[in-house]
């Protein structure tokens, strides 16, 4: 990856989530001013690796972990203002600096107890048939509130503190009616103690609210370069996922401009993440799953436990068609392949190429998750490699094997692949000269 060529540039997702997008945000941002969070909450798990130190990031920008940086928390985001002052917190306690490096916008939507209560008491009373897979954290109905409007709170809300105890008031005995409506042995909400410990936490956060529309487009004319956050993945986008089993945002590159507050015509560069296998975490479709041995020991052997759930990931091979829907919903201009390491000492790795379903072949991917529930996926074998985790120093020297394998993944996507992780650490990169279409 030539660093020097890279304009504005989005990090996103290609799969289900969890594909290491926080360890190529960390590492690009050295080379960026301004890191930007556009969407999703604290249902978003991005771990950064520095040398014998591990950070779990949710809420936060993985820029905030350098400290040239400038981070910002864009209105596309919901905000638990719990979390987000423990991160703070956290973060702290470890000497990681968070000062006026951190702004988080007045316009973003803010995540209220509530809405974690309604997200624990849909799912548990929509059986295993109608679970989602949610986190539990809120975002979902945080979300639909916001489009629904009567019943959202904005940051900017909790400059008027009367108000925003009327505004409280009258949502929490909406809710309470809704709730004992609708679930047997829902809890009451308490909108004094509600709004109590928000304006608590305003205050404390005080410092790091602002117009960060504002502070964007400033810094863009400054000549400031800017790297956009992604959270969850693009098979999880709202609009082009495999709905219902989604999130409630936009994942994928258009949704930086909505989320930001920038125009499309701003982005120079859309960098990709993959995993060298597929993961995803909760219900839904996943045609390349192996609910077997191979799959027990691709989650072993890459730590897929959910960041901010635990939850096991399910997992199976690399599912090409998926990874070819994504790259075009965003237009894609590069590729980052995490945990290569994680598929040595199989011996064979697989690349599903196209679906089957019945006597049809086919490489679109579906709209309805009950078709993409019921197909086959069409693999191409590819022989293994024996190496365990591979202490090299640039891609040439990994075995023939893998780099045959990353060689096939670009020629099947049609995309460079110009970084190859080998293992969580900022070191553990791999830089490479593409074969397809590459600049570098």
């Amino acid at each position: 990856m030539d660093f020097s060529q890279l304009g504005h540039t989005a990090v996103i997702g290609l799969q289900w989530g969890d594909e290491g997008k926080g360890k190529i945000v960390d590492l690009l941002t050295q080379h960026f001013d301004v890191v930007v969070r556009y969407a999703g909450g604290a249902n978003a798990g991005h771990t950064v690796k520095i040398g014998d130190e591990s950070y779990a990031l949710h809420l936060l920008p993985s820029g905030i972990l350098r400290k040239s940086a400038r981070n910002l928390v864009a209105p596309g985001v919901v905000v638990d203002l719990e979390i987000l002052s423990g991160e703070i917190d956290g973060l702290r306690k470890r000497n990681i600096h968070v000062g006026d490096n951190l702004k988080i916008s007045e316009r973003a939507h803010l995540v209220m107890p509530w809405h974690k209560m309604q997200d624990k008491l849909a799912e548990s009373s929509a059986g295993d048939a109608g679970k989602i897979g949610t986190t539990a954290k809120g975002i979902g109905p945080c979300y639909a509130d916001k489009m629904l409007r009567t019943t959202a709170l904005r940051v900017c809300d909790l400059e008027d503190a009367k108000r925003f105890r009327e505004r409280v008031a009258d949502i929490a005995k909406f809710k309470n009616q809704m709730f004992a409506a609708l679930y047997q042995g829902a809890d009451s909400i308490d909108a004094d103690a509600v709004a109590n410990d928000y304006l608590a936490l305003a205050e404390k956060l005080k410092p790091h609210i602002a117009d960060t529309t504002q502070i964007l487009h400033e810094r863009i004319d400054a000549g400031d370069r800017v790297l956009f956050e992604g959270a969850q993945g693009s098979m999880l986008d709202i609009n082009h996922g495999t709905y219902p089993y989604v999130t409630s945002s936009a994942c994928i590159a258009g949704g930086v401009c909505v989320g930001a507050g920038v125009a499309p015509s701003l982005l120079n560069s859309v960098v990709g993440v993959v995993k060298a296998y597929s993961t995803r975490v909760g219900s839904g479709p996943f045609p390349t799953e192996q609910n077997n041995d191979i799959g027990n020991r691709i989650r072993e052997r890459g730590h897929e436990y959910g960041t901010t759930t635990g939850r096991p990931r399910r997992c199976g091979w690399f599912d090409a068609v998926a990874a070819r829907h994504a790259i075009r919903l965003s237009g894609v201009t590069e590729l980052c392949v995490m945990h290569l390491d994680t598929l040595g000492t199989f011996d064979e790795v697989r690349i599903c190429t196209a679906y089957r379903r019945g006597n049809d072949t086919f490489k679109a991917f579906p709209s309805r998750a009950d078709v993409l529930a019921s197909v086959e996926p069409v693999f191409e074998t590819l022989p293994g490699w024996s190496v365990d985790r591979p202490e090299v120093d640039s891609f040439e020297q990994l075995p023939v094997e893998a780099r045959s394998y990353i060689e096939r993944l670009e020629v099947i996507l049609g995309v460079p692949i110009t970084l190859v992780s080998i293992g969580p650490e900022r070191t553990a990169t791999l830089h490479r000269a593409a074969g397809v279409g590459a600049s570098v």
